[in-house]
């Protein structure tokens, strides 16, 4: 049904926010490689992230901002 898995990518969605606005607060402002490793080490499997993706998220928390939007 369309409903559900609209429901479920909601859900992936919304855990992907939650991992990245963690990451953000734990390590705002933290040189790029530390960010890109936590990232990488915090991020649900789903739904996955290109290399271009993860990289501008890590810029943003190296430099304070929290791109999550929570």
């Amino acid at each position: 049904m369309a409903a559900d898995r609209v429901s479920r990518e909601r859900e992936a969605n919304l855990v992907l926010f939650r991992a990245v606005h963690d990451v953000a607060r734990r390590h705002a402002g933290e040189p790029f490689h530390q960010v890109v490793s936590a990232l990488a080490s915090t991020l649900p499997g789903t739904p996955r992230l290109d290399e271009a993706e993860l990289r501008r998220i890590a810029e943003e928390i190296s430099v304070g901002r929290d791109p999550s939007g929570l």
